[in-house]
């Protein structure tokens, strides 16, 4: 005796649906691992992820009625395929391009910070060439270009921007707002910018190119 799943065309095509909606859910789950794995390629992942990711999104569409939740779907018929339901639902794009990004992203922000401590350092230079000597006037500039450069990640702990940048801040707290470098102090931090400046620019990748 013939067990029918549905009464009707339209039931049997919801059923059906819901075995492709299965079958995309539990092949982008092996996709993931695959790809965690290192089994598979970046392109290959890449190309097969947006293609599962684009059925996936028709496929929601047609049962947004009859499947409104698809954690829920996947609960139902014990799927246990987290990988892919933050594939599928939560992100929406295969990881590759997620981490491209995201590296797009730090770039971004590390080229803000490279300017930043430019122009900290640029300041900080011009401010001593006009006789801005006071203790009030260089230790702002001095403690701007110390947390600029404290930001960006690619610089050493030991970076000589970094250590005589906290040296002169030190001389300077020990003094009184009022009081003014000396000719020769102010000489030797100058130096000294000029100096961390050049060393900040050779340690940039791709200085001078």
């Amino acid at each position: 005796m013939e067990v029918k799943l549905w009464n009707d065309k339209r039931e049997r095509e919801m059923y059906e649906n819901f075995a492709e909606l299965y079958a995309i859910i539990k092949a982008t789950e092996k996709l993931e691992k695959a790809y965690v794995r290192d089994i598979i390629s970046s392109s290959d992942y890449e190309t097969e992820c947006q293609k599962l990711i684009a059925h996936f999104k028709t496929l929601a569409s047609t049962l947004k009625d009859t499947v409104p939740s698809i954690e829920r779907f996947a609960d139902t018929y014990k799927m246990d395929c987290p990988a892919a339901i933050n594939r599928l639902v939560t992100s929406g794009v295969p990881a590759t391009v997620e981490h491209r990004a995201a590296a797009a992203a730090s770039a971004t922000t590390s080229a803000a910070i490279v300017a930043e401590c430019v122009q900290n350092f640029i300041t900080a230079m011009d401010s001593l060439k006009l006789n801005m000597v006071a203790v009030d006037q260089v230790y702002p500039l001095l403690s701007d270009l110390s947390a600029s450069l404290n930001k960006l990640g690619i610089l050493p702990p030991d970076f000589e921007g970094k250590t005589k940048m906290k040296e002169w801040i030190s001389r300077l707290s020990k003094m009184g707002a009022a009081d003014e470098l000396t000719e020769q102090q102010a000489r030797q931090l100058h130096f000294d910018l000029e100096s961390s400046y050049n060393s900040f620019m050779a340690a940039l990748p791709n200085a001078g190119t």
